[in-house]
């Protein structure tokens, strides 16, 4: 319903603005309906008691702004603005990390170096495949467990390093990030309880999370998760799955012993657990003695391994696998194929014609001489530059070290202050499962450059030694008790 139009006659503002912007509130604020029929600018004019040209520049203005139409022969309707879904209220808060700042210092990505790309085999590998006789199937419609020429490949190679056994099969999935969705799908979308390492890649816990699973945080100390309290925890919750990093985890760097490992295969079993292996770093070893994964020592053939080509070679790509016994990799399979139908075959027979030409396994060589230096530049500089009472671990392989901080310093604080100063990390309470992680951080070595590793850990201890004596200066004014 149109709203009495008060006019003020001692404003500068010009009369005909008054009339627009009285009309224009009551159409926002929803005082007159969309599709409500105005009166013409003469019946307004006599209302108002003003010039009928007044009343015809606030409409001009008015339908300008698209707020009414004006029809011939018809009149002239309300149109408003259009209605608008309330998306605040249909959908929560995202709940992974926001982007990384911009900053010349990045330590907030856990990637693979740009700098290292082999680009010029990477140009040749394509062209191989463009030019293949495949190259046309290639592009058509593929099969939903992936290009079966990479699919043979992988699990060869699998099989050769005794970890496939002969009821095994592999589905090739967009990356690891779509392996930990679909496995959520199908074994735990009924509020099944799932136990992860805590702290832990957030992804990975996001995906249960949001799948609706019960999410449950193991123990972690300087030799990943603990096997001892993990055992406890299984004993009492027979969770649906245990779902481990044990080579060089995301964010903490730190890889479970082969005893521990085989503590935890012997708590599953006893669980009757279901245990997914995800084995994205274990390809980067640059110190050190290999020890054999999970799914290789597991006998019953029951655990599930992860793997992808994200971290060793082109991310952009998407191109990771599952493996598994043959029966859950045919559900897995359903399940892929009705949310994408397949993964890209164009970057799968890339990836493998990159593989066969023996490109990545010299790229990988490469990559372990970039990680090797890149991680005892990170080592060195956490040494030199963290404040008094820091802990950090030690990694042999991998991309990240983990910190944590003296108390009562708190991460996330402190990342606003670096950011100002052009250096970015990703403060621990992103990592978190259940417990808060405050003091902690993750420092992704890989994709900087050493000497940039150095500048940046320098800046960063600056920050947490200023608090940190800000800190004790605070303590050391507050007043003491009385002695009595």
């Amino acid at each position: 319903m149109l709203p009495e139009i008060s006019i003020d006659h001692a404003l500068e503002k010009p009369i005909y603005r008054q009339v627009y912007e009285q009309i224009r509130s009551a159409i926002l604020d929803h005082g007159l309906s969309r599709g409500e029929r105005m009166p013409s600018t003469r019946e307004m004019a006599g209302l108002i008691g003003l010039n009928r040209t007044t009343i015809k520049n606030a409409f001009d203005l008015l339908e300008s702004e698209g707020l009414i139409r004006s029809y011939v022969g018809r009149g002239t309707f309300v149109e408003g603005p259009e209605p608008k879904l309330n998306w605040g209220e249909l959908v929560s808060q995202p709940a992974n990390p926001p982007a990384p700042p911009n900053a010349m210092v990045s330590f907030s990505a856990s990637k693979p170096p740009e700098d290292q790309f082999p680009i010029e085999e990477f140009r040749a590998t394509v062209r191989e495949v463009i030019d293949s006789p495949e190259a046309a199937q290639i592009l058509q419609l593929g099969p939903a467990g992936g290009y079966g020429p990479l699919r043979k490949f992988i699990l060869s190679q699998m099989c050769e390093r005794g970890i496939a056994r002969d009821d095994d099969q592999v589905l090739i999935t967009s990356g690891a990030q779509q392996a930990f969705d679909l496995i959520q799908r199908v074994l735990a979308s009924n509020r099944e309880t799932v136990v992860i390492e805590d702290p832990v890649y957030p992804g990975l816990r996001n995906a249960f999370l949001q799948g609706g699973a019960r999410v449950l945080g193991a123990q972690m100390n300087e030799q990943g998760v603990d096997a001892a309290s993990l055992d406890k925890l299984l004993e009492r919750e027979h969770p649906r799955l245990l779902v481990l990093t044990p080579n060089f985890q995301n964010p903490t760097g730190a890889t479970i012993p082969e005893a521990a490992r085989r503590e935890i295969l012997d708590s599953v079993r006893r669980s009757g657990t279901i245990l997914v292996e995800n084995d994205l770093y274990g390809s980067l070893r640059y110190t050190g003695s290999e020890i054999p994964s999970i799914k290789q020592m597991d006998e019953t053939g029951d655990t599930i391994q992860l793997g992808s080509f994200s971290k060793i070679a082109f991310p952009g790509l998407r191109v990771g696998w599952v493996i598994g016994p043959r029966r859950f990799i045919a559900r897995l399979t359903e399940a892929k194929e009705a949310c994408d139908l397949h993964s890209d075959q164009l970057s799968q027979a890339v990836l493998l014609r990159f593989a066969q030409s023996g490109r990545l396994a010299a790229h990988r060589e490469k990559m372990i001489e970039t990680g090797r230096e890149r991680l005892r530049e990170c080592l060195d500089g956490c040494s030199r530059f963290l404040p008094a009472g820091s802990f950090y671990t030690r990694p042999e392989g991998g991309m990240n070290v983990w910190v944590r901080l003296p108390q009562p310093l708190d991460a996330a604080e402190l990342a606003l202050r670096a950011a100002r100063e052009n250096v970015s990390y990703l403060p621990g309470k992103y990592f978190s499962v259940e417990k808060p992680h405050t003091n902690g951080l993750r420092l992704s070595f890989m994709g900087i450059e050493p000497h940039k590793i150095l500048y940046g850990l320098q800046i960063l201890g600056g920050i947490f030694a200023a608090e940190m004596s800000r800190v004790r200066r605070a303590r050391q004014s507050e007043p003491q008790p009385a002695l009595v």
